[in-house]
C-alpha cells in the first residue's frame, strides 16, 4: 500500500489542506503506466478525476474572468484558453512541485520533455478534481486561484493569450506593416509519420523556424520562434 504520509505533507504545504481521504490524492499522482507496471500494488489511474478535475477548472477560471472582466466573449474565451491549456497548467504544476510525486512507470520516467509536461498537465487537472472531492469548491478555487489565476495579469501583459500566429501578424503589421508568410522548407518521413519545417517571412527575411506533425503545428512553432525574437 501506498504511504501516503508525503501526500499529505504536499497537500498541507502546496495545497493549504488536509485530505480526509488521502488515497484520493495519491489516485491524482498516478499514471495509466503505472497501473500497468504495478498491477498488484495499484489499482487506479487519475484519468477519471483528470476528467473531473478539467470540468471544475474551467468552470473556476470561468467564474473569475465573468466576475472581473466585461470584454465580450469572444475574448473571454480566448483568455479562459490560455489559462487551462497544457503549457499553463503543467507550468502551475511544475511550479508546485508536483513532478517528484508523480507515480510513472519506468519508460515513462525516460520520456520526452513534451510528455512529461503533457503528464503534469494532467496531473494538475487529477489533484483539481480530487480536490474538489475532498474539500469542495471554495478550497478547490483557493488553489486554483493562487497556483494558476495569479499568472494572468503577466498573461495579458505578453500577450500571449492570443494565438502564436495571430499575435505575431498584430505585432509585425503594427511594427512593421507587413503580413507574415509562411512556407514549407522540408518535409521528411514517410507519408503517414511525416515531419514539416515551416518557415515564417517579414518583407522576406525568415524570422522564425517550426517543425511538427502537420504544416499548421510547424507555422505555430515558426510564430513562436518569431515573436521570441520580436519581443527580445
Amino acid at each position: 500500500m501506498q504511504d501516503t504520509s508525503i501526500y499529505q505533507a504536499f497537500a498541507k504545504d502546496k495545497l493549504g489542506v488536509v485530505f480526509s481521504d488521502a488515497s484520493l490524492l495519491v489516485t491524482a499522482f498516478t499514471h495509466r503506466s503505472y497501473v500497468n507496471e504495478h498491477r498488484k500494488t495499484a489499482s487506479e489511474h487519475n484519468e477519471r478525476l483528470e476528467f473531473l478535475g478539467d470540468a471544475v477548472l474551467e468552470l473556476i477560471v470561468t467564474e473569475y474572468l465573468y466576475a472581473n472582466f466585461t470584454e465580450p466573449e469572444g475574448t473571454l474565451t480566448n483568455w479562459r484558453s490560455s489559462l487551462v491549456r497544457t503549457e499553463s497548467i503543467g507550468a502551475a504544476a511544475h511550479r508546485f512541485d508536483f513532478e517528484p510525486l508523480l507515480r510513472l512507470s519506468r519508460g515513462e520516467k525516460r520520456g520526452t520533455n513534451r510528455a512529461r509536461a503533457q503528464i503534469l498537465a494532467n496531473c494538475y487537472e487529477a489533484v483539481v478534481g480530487a480536490l474538489y472531492l475532498d474539500k469542495g469548491y471554495e478550497a478547490t478555487k483557493d488553489f486554483i486561484a493562487k497556483s494558476l489565476l495569479v499568472t494572468f495579469e503577466g498573461i495579458l501583459k505578453a500577450g500571449s493569450w492570443m494565438d502564436p500566429k495571430s499575435n505575431l501578424q498584430e505585432l509585425v503589421q503594427n511594427q512593421d506593416g507587413f503580413t507574415p508568410v509562411y512556407k514549407v522548407l522540408a518535409e521528411e518521413g514517410p507519408d503517414h509519420d511525416k515531419i514539416f519545417t515551416v518557415g515564417v517571412y517579414v518583407n522576406g527575411v525568415l524570422q522564425g523556424k517550426g517543425t511538427g506533425p502537420s504544416k499548421q503545428i510547424g507555422q505555430v512553432g515558426a510564430a513562436e520562434a518569431a515573436l521570441k525574437k520580436y519581443q527580445t
